[in-house]
C-alpha cells in the first residue's frame, strides 16, 4: 500500500489540498474538456457537470482513499473500490483514461496550490493517485471480463442493441421499458439489485449514458426503470436522458444497453431480510422482492417505503402482490402526504420505530441520501451491525456512501 515516507506526506497535507479541492476540480474539468471535448459530449454526464455534483464525486472520492490509506495502512478500501469500478465499467471507461485524468488533475493542482507543490508532495500524492487508479483498473478488467462472458461478447466493447418489447407507465412520471437482444442473442445474467446502462442519441448529436436499476428479468428479457427527472430551482434543467426517453423511446424501438452491473445485490442465505426504499429507490427493491417471490422463499422478508403519496408510489400494485406470494413477509409504507383515507398506510417520513425489525436482519436501503442516513442510523440503534447495513447511492455520490 502506500510507502510509510508517503504516507505522512499526504497526512500533512491533506488539510490543505481538501481545503482546495473545490478549486481544483472545476479547474481539472475545464482542463480535461478543453482537451477532449468528445468526453463532455459521449462519456460524462452534462447534467451532473452542470449542477457541480459530478465535481463533488472526484474530490469526494480521492479525499476519502487517501483518508482510507492513512487511517489503515494495510488495508485497501475494497468497498469503495469496487462500487466505482463497477461505475466505470458501466460507462465505458477505460485503463487508458486514466493517464489522461491524471495529467490534467495534477496540472489543475500544481495551478491551484502553487509552490506548496513541493517534488516531495507530488510524489506523495502521484503514489496515491496511481494506488487508487491501478487498483480500480484490475477490478474494471476483471468486471469486463464477467460481463462480456456472460452476453457472448468482447470485453472491448460490451455495448448491444435491445429492442424495446413492452412500456408501462407506472405513474405519471415514471416508465418501465422490457427489452431484449435485438440480435436474438442470450439475455446476460443479472442479480437483483444491479443496474443497466442505457445509451442514448440526443437531438444535439451527443451520445449520453445513464444507469437505471433493473426491476425484474420477465419473460427473457431486462426491464429497467426510468423516472423523468424534472427540473429543480436553482439546480440547472430537467433531465436530458430521462427526458428523451420517455418522450421517444416507444416499443419497437432499438436502444444501446450494457450488461447488468452494480456490487448492492441480494445475497443468499435464510436470515431476515429489510428492504427500505425511497421514491424511486424501490426499483431494485422489488427486483429483490420479485427474487424472493419466485423462489417461494421462507425468508422472513420486511419491506418499508416511504412516497410522497399513493399517486406517485411506483410499483405500489407489485408490493402487494409481491409481498403476498411470500409466507413471511411484510409491508410497511409511510406517506408524507397521503390521498384520503388509507388505515393501512402510515403518514410521515420512514420511522423503523413502528417496524419490527428481526434480530439477525440483512438491511438493503435505497434512496436520497437524507433517507439514507436516517434509516442506517435508525437501523443501528435497532441493533442491525453497520456490515448487515448495504446501500446503493443514487447519482454520483459514490464516496458519499461511506457515511451515509
Amino acid at each position: 500500500m502506500l510507502s510509510a515516507k508517503s504516507a505522512e506526506v499526504v497526512e500533512a497535507t491533506l488539510p490543505a489540498v481538501g481545503a482546495a479541492i473545490g478549486d481544483i476540480t472545476p479547474l481539472f474539468y475545464d482542463k480535461l474538456f478543453a482537451a477532449h471535448p468528445e468526453l463532455l459530449r459521449d462519456l460524462f454526464n452534462r447534467g451532473n457537470q452542470a449542477n457541480g455534483s459530478q465535481r463533488q464525486a472526484l474530490a469526494g472520492s480521492i479525499a476519502a482513499f487517501a483518508s482510507a490509506l492513512i487511517a489503515h495502512p494495510d488495508v485497501r478500501p475494497d468497498a469503495m473500490l469496487a462500487r466505482i469500478a463497477h461505475k466505470h465499467v458501466s460507462v465505458g471507461i477505460t485503463a487508458d483514461q486514466y493517464r489522461i485524468v491524471h495529467e490534467h488533475l495534477f496540472a489543475a493542482i500544481v495551478e491551484v496550490l502553487g509552490e506548496a507543490v513541493t517534488p516531495e508532495v507530488a510524489a506523495a500524492w502521484d503514489e496515491v493517485y496511481w494506488l487508487m487508479a491501478n487498483a480500480l483498473i484490475a477490478v474494471e478488467a476483471r468486471l469486463r471480463a464477467e460481463a462480456a462472458a456472460g452476453q457472448g461478447s468482447g470485453p472491448d466493447d460490451l455495448w448491444r442493441p435491445y429492442t424495446v418489447v413492452a412500456r408501462h407507465q407506472e405513474t405519471d412520471d415514471v416508465t418501465s421499458y422490457l427489452v431484449r437482444p435485438a440480435d436474438g442473442g442470450p439475455v446476460p445474467p443479472s442479480r437483483p439489485g444491479q443496474y443497466v446502462s442505457v445509451r442514448t442519441v440526443l437531438a444535439d448529436g451527443a451520445r449520453q449514458i445513464r444507469q437505471y436499476s433493473l426491476s425484474g428479468n420477465p419473460d427473457g428479457g431486462l426491464r429497467f426503470t426510468v423516472k423523468r427527472a424534472a427540473a429543480a430551482a436553482g439546480d440547472g434543467p430537467a433531465g436530458e436522458v430521462s427526458t428523451h426517453l420517455h418522450d421517444h423511446l416507444h416499443t419497437g424501438d432499438v436502444i444501446d444497453v450494457a450488461p447488468p452491473l452494480g456490487d448492492i445485490t441480494l445475497a443468499d442465505g435464510d436470515g431476515p431480510v429489510l428492504l427500505a426504499s425511497a421514491g424511486i429507490g424501490n426499483t431494485p427493491m422489488t427486483a429483490m422482492l420479485a427474487h424472493l417471490a419466485d423462489g417461494g422463499s421462507p425468508r422472513t422478508v420486511v419491506s418499508v417505503h416511504g412516497d410522497r403519496d399513493q399517486l406517485s408510489h411506483a410499483f405500489r400494485a407489485d408490493l402487494g402482490q409481491l409481498t403476498a406470494k411470500l409466507p413471511n413477509a411484510t409491508a410497511h409504507v409511510f406517506y408524507e402526504r397521503p390521498l384520503g383515507d388509507w388505515p393501512q398506510e402510515r403518514t410521515g417520513l420512514v420511522d423503523l420505530a413502528t417496524v419490527p425489525v428481526p434480530p439477525g436482519t440483512t438491511a438493503y436501503l435505497c434512496g436520497p441520501l437524507p433517507f439514507l442516513r436516517s434509516v442506517r442510523s435508525q437501523l443501528l440503534s435497532a441493533g442491525v451491525p453497520a456490515a448487515a447495513i448495504h446501500y446503493e447511492v443514487f447519482g454520483p455520490d459514490l464516496w458519499l456512501g461511506q457515511d451515509a
